[in-house]
Order: C-alpha cells, then sequence, then structure tokens
C-alpha cells in the first residue's frame, strides 16, 4: 500500500484528532494550519530532491521529550517549560520528513506503567474503553492504537515502552540503553532511561528508530552501535521460555494465551527452551522496592516536596520515600544487580532471545484507582530488570483474553541485539523482516558457505544476515578447491559466466573472526556483481590445475550432478 502524501497524512490526523479529542490522550497538539503548513514544507523538500525516508508519516511525542515551541510539562503543570530546541532524537524525525503532531498525555514524570497517573486525565486502551492505556507512556501508545498517527515516542525505564503496546495491541520497540539519545528527555532514572518507538508495525518502528538512533555529543549516556552487534536472528532460533513457576503472576486464561504464543513461535520454527528467570524476577524489584529507587528522587523528587499541587499522589510517595534512601542502599542494590545480572546472562547463554508476557494483567481504570501502587506493581512483573539488565525488547500484540483484556508477549535480548529482536517480533506478527539499520558489511558466498551447506552454520554463528540472492558479473568462473569440505572458489576471467550466490551481511567483529577461519588458497577480495555493485566475496589464488566447474552453473548445481554418482 503506498505511502500518502505529507497533505493527506496531515488531513487524515486532523480528522482522527477531531473525532478522539475527549480521550485525554494528548496534552498539546500543534494547529491545523501549522501542520498542514509543515506537511507543504515537507513535499516542497521532497520535490527539490531530498531525501526525506520518513516523509508521510506523522509521529506524536510523549511530553517528557522537548518539542522547541511547545511546552515540556512531564504530566505537572508547574514543571511546564517551553523549549527553544527539540530533543535530539525529535530534532532527526522532524529532518527526515516526520510530521509531528504535537505531545502525548502520560503517567506524570513517566512513574507508572498504569497510564491513570496525570492531571490531564486517565486514557484508557484504544482497543477497551474500560481498561488503562498502560504507562508511563499512555497517550503515545493510544494515538498510535487509534491510529491518529503513524508512530509515535515513549519512553521506558520500568516498561514503558512495551506495557502500552500490549494494551494497545501494537508494537512497542525498547532499544538498547544509549541507542537514541536522551538529550532533551526528563529524566526518571538516568541510568536506565531509554527513548522507545510505538507503531502498528515492526517496521514503521524500525523506520523511526533507524532514523533516531546514533550518537549525540550532547548526551553523556548515548551510545553508538556496537562493532559487534548481530545483524539479525537466525531462521531456527533458539528462544527461552519461563518456567511454570515463573509464570505465577498470569491467570489461568492468560497462562493459556501464553501457552498459544510459545507454541505460535515454535510452528514457526524456534526451539523452546525453559528456563530459570528468578534471578530476572528477583532483579525487576528492586528498581522501586531497593535503593535504585534514589534516582527518581534525583530526577523530581524535590520538585514534588516544593510544588504539591497537581501531584499525583502515587508518584508523589514513589519521590517521598526516594528522598529517604541511604547512599549505602544504592550501592548495596547496585552490587545486588550485578550478581543478578551475571545469573541472568549465564541462564540465557546459548539461546537468541527470552521470550516473556509483557504484562500478567490488563487492569480496568477502576482497578487502578482502588489500588495504584499494588496493581502498578503487578503490572511490571515482566518489564523492570530489562533496562536494569542493559537489555533490549520488542514488545508485540499476541491475543485479546476473554474477560481479561489484551495479552503480548515481548522478546528480550542483550545489548545491542536490537536487530535480533525486531526480526522475531517481525515473524511473530507475520511480516517482513525490519531493517534497523545496524552497521555492518555485505559478503558474498557462493558454495560452502550457501544456506542448507555444510559451512552456513560459521555465518548464523558469527551473528551474519542473509539479505538476498546474487548473481556475480559475466566474467567470473568457479574452480573447486578440494579439501573437508570442498569449497568453491570464484576467479576474474576472460571468459566466463554469472554464478549464482547470496549476499550476507556480518559486523565488523564478526568479519574479522569469519576471515581467520580462511585457508589458502581461498580469501575475500572483489567481487563484481550482476547488478555492477562490488562486494567482498570469496576468492582465490589458483595455479591453475583445479577443476573448472563454470560450466554447471554454480555450487548447488555441482553437487546435484554429483548426487548420482554418490547414489
Amino acid at each position: 500500500m503506498p505511502r500518502p502524501t505529507p497533505t493527506e497524512a496531515a488531513q487524515r490526523t486532523i480528522e482522527r484528532l477531531r473525532r478522539y479529542r475527549d480521550e485525554n490522550i494528548w496534552i498539546f497538539v500543534r494547529d491545523d494550519r501549522e501542520l498542514l503548513a509543515d506537511a507543504a514544507s515537507i513535499e516542497a523538500r521532497v520535490a527539490a530532491g531530498e531525501c526525506l525516508p520518513l516523509a508521510g508519516l506523522t509521529f506524536g511525542v510523549k511530553d517528557n521529550i522537548d518539542v522547541a515551541g511547545l511546552p515540556t510539562t512531564a504530566a505537572h503543570p508547574a514543571f511546564a517549560h517551553v523549549p527553544d530546541a527539540h530533543a535530539t532524537v525529535v530534532a532527526r524525525l522532524v529532518e527526515a520528513g516526520a510530521l509531528l503532531v504535537g505531545k502525548t498525555n502520560m503517567d506524570q514524570f513517566a512513574t507508572g506503567l498504569v497510564g491513570t497517573r496525570s492531571p490531564y486525565g486517565a486514557v484508557s486502551s484504544s482497543v477497551d474503553a474500560e481498561r488503562v492505556s498502560g504507562g508511563s507512556s499512555s497517550g503515545s501508545a493510544a494515538a498510535v492504537g487509534r491510529g491518529i498517527v503513524d508512530f509515535s515516542l515513549g519512553t521506558d525505564t520500568a516498561g514503558s515502552g512495551r506495557v502500552p503496546a500490549a494494551f494497545n495491541a501494537i508494537v512497542g520497540l525498547k532499544p538498547t540503553l544509549g541507542l537514541l539519545p536522551l538529550d532533551g528527555v526528563v529524566p526518571a532514572c538516568p541510568s536506565y532511561d531509554t527513548v522507545s518507538v510505538f507503531a502498528a508495525t515492526v517496521g514503521v518502528a524500525a523506520e523511526a528508530m533507524r532514523v533516531a538512533a546514533g550518537e549525540s555529543e550532547t548526551d553523556p549516556h548515548s551510545r553508538t552501535w556496537s562493532a559487534a552487534a548481530p545483524q539479525g536472528a537466525p531462521d531456527a532460533p533458539i528462544i527461552a521460555v519461563p518456567r511454570a513457576e515463573d509464570l505465577d503472576a498470569l491467570s489461568p486464561r492468560m497462562r493459556a494465551a501464553f501457552d498459544r504464543a510459545v507454541s505460535r513461535v515454535e510452528e514457526g520454527g524456534s526451539a523452546i527452551v525453559r528456563v530459570d528467570v528468578s534471578s530476572m524476577l528477583d532483579a525487576a524489584r528492586l528498581l522501586y522496592d531497593g535503593g535504585l529507587v534514589a534516582e527518581r528522587a534525583w530526577s523530581y523528587g524535590e520538585f514534588l516536596r516544593d510544588h504539591p499541587d497537581s501531584a499525583d499522589p502515587s508518584v508523589s510517595s514513589i519521590a517521598e520515600r526516594a528522598m529517604g534512601t541511604s547512599g549505602t542502599s544504592v550501592i548495596r542494590d547496585q552490587q545486588r544487580l550485578l550478581e543478578l545480572t551475571r545469573r541472568a546472562r549465564a541462564t540465557l547463554r546459548g539461546t537468541d532471545a527470552l521470550m516473556i508476557p509483557t504484562a500478567p494483567i490488563h487492569p480496568t481504570i477502576a482497578e487502578v484507582q482502588e489500588s495504584p501502587i499494588a496493581v502498578n506493581s503487578v503490572v511490571g512483573t515482566y518489564t523492570n530488570f530489562v533496562n536494569l539488565m542493559d537489555m533490549c525488547a520488542a514488545a508485540v500484540p499476541a491475543e485479546a483474553v476473554d474477560g481479561e483484556g489484551r495479552f503480548g508477549v515481548s522478546f528480550v535480548a542483550p545489548a545491542f541485539h536490537d536487530q535480533v529482536v525486531a526480526d522475531l517480533a517481525s515473524r511473530f506478527v507475520g511480516e517482513d523482516a525490519a531493517e534497523l539499520g545496524v552497521p555492518g558489511i555485505d559478503v558474498a558466498v557462493f558454495g560452502a558457505h550457501l544456506r542448507g551447506e555444510p559451512l552456513c552454520g560459521q555465518l548464523v554463528d558469527l551473528g551474519a544476515r542473509y539479505l538476498r540472492d546474487v548473481e556475480t558479473a559475466p566474467d567470473f568462473r568457479m574452480k573447486l578447491v578440494e579439501g573437508s569440505p570442498d569449497r568453491p572458489a570464484v576467479v576474474r576471467a576472460d571468459e566466463g559466466a554469472s554464478l549464482p550466490g547470496e549476499l550476507w551481511r556480518l559486523s565488523p567483529v564478526s568479519l574479522a573472526s569469519f576471515l581467520t577461519g580462511i585457508a589458502a588458497p581461498l580469501a575475500l577480495g572483489e567481487i563484481e556483481l550482476a547488478d555492477g555493485t562490488t562486494v567482498i566475496g570469496f576468492t582465490a589464488s589458483v595455479a591453475g590445475g583445479e577443476q573448472d566447474i563454470t560450466h554447471l552453473g554454480g555450487w548447488r548445481a555441482y553437487r546435484a550432478a554429483l548426487a548420482p554418482i554418490a547414489a
């Protein structure tokens, strides 16, 4: 389906803003005339030849992220101030052609997973008006769930980029800490905060994340992609899932929904491994119940003490308790977290990701109002540990559970495995793979490293990503290099043919490791493809006595020709 023009997108958004104007989704919305003028400006930039990958997409911004000219309140009116500049993530999205609509409602100071802790009103789920949208990025998720915008920015410390995704039946990408810069973002727990992205599809969320990611000179927390970042999930991944006793927070119906999700992943070709996630669940409790909560006191404790009007009672109680946290308890729990993280990494070693329920319950607004702290704590059972342990995650919808709301699952993996969880999320919802733009180097293979061939596992183990089938330019020949196993060498010649192969992408670190396993006469060199591009590929210094198998039409054809002999 073709993307609408920026003007068409603006007009659609304006109509839906009117339709949902009374649902507490927004704190500030830009004027219709401003939206249409910006849309026209984007179209003019495209017409002038600018490459604007997000042109035709609209987005909202959580109101703890700066937008130039609009107040930032963090859902506390007295905190309101009007920044002169966009937060870095916002600036990058606008520069790429996305149309900024306004500032979305949120749990005050990004403290909460329910979406009811705001003086601007509670936000309900876009698929169940009696149930919460989830917080703290409540408005950002509801704006996407109701189709008002194509994507939105949230923030995530304890699960705020994932829980609202589950409760609104949309996608939430929670990146590795630091990949999306935090300059221009009001802190909640600065050591564990990240900007996150909501969208109806993994593909759109990935587009936005690809543009927004990257180091910022003005954010000391920001990081660039690791040189060892894997390029994607394998075709047959190993997925860890919690043991039965680790799922006690789920009702029988929610547990059945999770079991169906596990079966769905298994039927898609994944191997399932049951693991003990108690170290992660123990770490989750440290975020609010231990010394780590002191970061919230640093972020906004004094402000709430001095500005009690319009303060949410639950947020105020958390801040007040945080203000009394001792320094020794902070150090104690930081050390405890290091040990729990070590155990968690050992638990997940040998797997590609952990699949876990995003939230064990989807409460009603009335249930949250009756018991705001206790319900919020249960909601965060399976999300709180992720940022504490420097992991990335992708949350996707699973199903509606009769009488209990929406249920979703999250794929969780170590830092910089963002492409892995995006791939797994895409497969779960039936989308094509989404590209996050992880830096890598393309390598063409023509023989034993092809998919289904004996050495392909070397590429998979290195986190390589299959891109597509390719052919060489029509002046290459294929020579047989005998060994264990036999391998082909592709060499340039005056008279040759187009030879079939595959293009894979490896991280720089993986490519260096790959090179150490290549024995003479094979080597990596430049290979020209049929489309005129030049990539790295297997070539060789050959003496001339090797068997020429060019006439067979490629390595798989050669292997097929051997089959009758072997039989």
